[in-house]
């Protein structure tokens, strides 16, 4: 199938290209790219393309949630975050983040130690987010901790806006397989606390309402309104290939970090391409209205507008 550019994803491929030499290899001493706009804008699109282009010998391609799982771990076990960005990038001369984001002041200062390693290194870097650079960490309690990292993100990449008028997500292609697959179900019906537990590791456990073999059911409160992390979801994600959350409420109905959660659940299901099954309270526009401490709620919103939308309270999947 032909992919055809719109006006602002054909900018923002032209300025990737210019990254690499006529061999595909990142041009020494180059500036890297942080490409950045609105949900659904073909940001991933763009960059996969330019990716795919790239020599494959020296690079490499992660999603943001699960590179930064992955970091945690290895420096635990290497004992700095240098020795953890060799070991996870080997001779990677070309690195690419999908989904880039700073929300909390400990990922944060986490990931300042990564991007001076990173820029240290000479790696080139690109990335793509929904938040411009000056827009990370937009808690004003620890922005200005962050405001360090910023700098250094400016003074190391150029800053590309793809932010087309159109949201490619809400043109509602149908699938049958994969994240697409699923569907935002219209239902206000409550749900029992599940009573199943599965371990999480490290002597946790998260409780479902319904395990089936690679297929798991969660109740919202169970799952969300738990500390549980990103680093869980990817785990889960291994092993469970087909979700159901239910009894989501709107989102302003409930404290910021559970949202979050939300967030980076679909996140970690939507890169994975694992078909889920939302219940929520209300429509998708309503349920994300009204919350304004959760920066990438729009993405989470974009994403499930993908799946069928169905209002019909007797669907059940448990």
């Amino acid at each position: 199938m032909t992919v055809v550019l719109d006006p602002a994803q054909a900018a923002a491929a032209s300025r990737l290209a210019e990254l690499l030499d006529r061999h595909g290899r990142p041009r020494r001493r180059g500036r890297g790219v942080y490409l950045h706009g609105r949900p659904g804008r073909g940001k991933t699109m763009v960059m996969d393309r330019f990716f795919a282009t790239a020599d494959p010998k020296h690079k490499r391609r992660f999603h943001f949630h699960a590179f930064f799982a992955e970091l945690h771990s290895a420096a635990h076990t290497l004992g700095s975050i240098e020795q953890a960005v060799e070991s996870l990038l080997g001779t990677a001369d070309l690195v690419c983040f999908d989904e880039f984001h700073v929300n909390d002041i400990g990922d944060g200062m986490l990931i300042a130690r990564l991007l001076d390693a990173l820029f240290t290194q000479r790696r080139t870097l690109v990335v793509t987010s929904n938040q411009a650079p000056r827009e990370l960490l937009p808690n004003p309690l620890f922005h200005d901790r962050f405001v360090p990292s910023i700098e250094r993100i400016l003074a190391h990449l150029d800053v590309v806006t793809l932010d087309g008028p159109l949201d490619y997500r809400t043109l509602g292609v149908a699938h049958d397989s994969g994240f697409r697959s699923g569907a935002y179900v219209l239902d206000p019906a409550s749900s029992p606390r599940g009573d199943i537990a599965i371990d999480l590791g490290d002597g946790r456990s998260v409780a479902a309402l319904a395990v089936d073999a690679d297929a798991v059911t969660f109740a919202f409160a169970d799952l969300c309104g738990a500390p549980t992390s990103a680093a869980d979801y990817l785990r889960l994600s291994r092993r469970f290939r087909r979700w159901t959350l239910r009894a989501v409420p709107r989102l302003r109905e409930v404290p910021p970090d559970q949202a979050m959660r939300l967030v980076n659940l679909i996140d970690v299901l939507y890169d994975a391409d694992l078909p889920c099954t939302v219940h929520a309270a209300a429509p998708l526009a309503e349920l994300t209205a009204g919350v304004p401490a959760v920066p990438d709620l729009a993405r989470t919103a974009s994403r499930l507008s993908e799946t069928s939308h169905i209002a019909d309270t007797a669907i059940r999947t448990v």
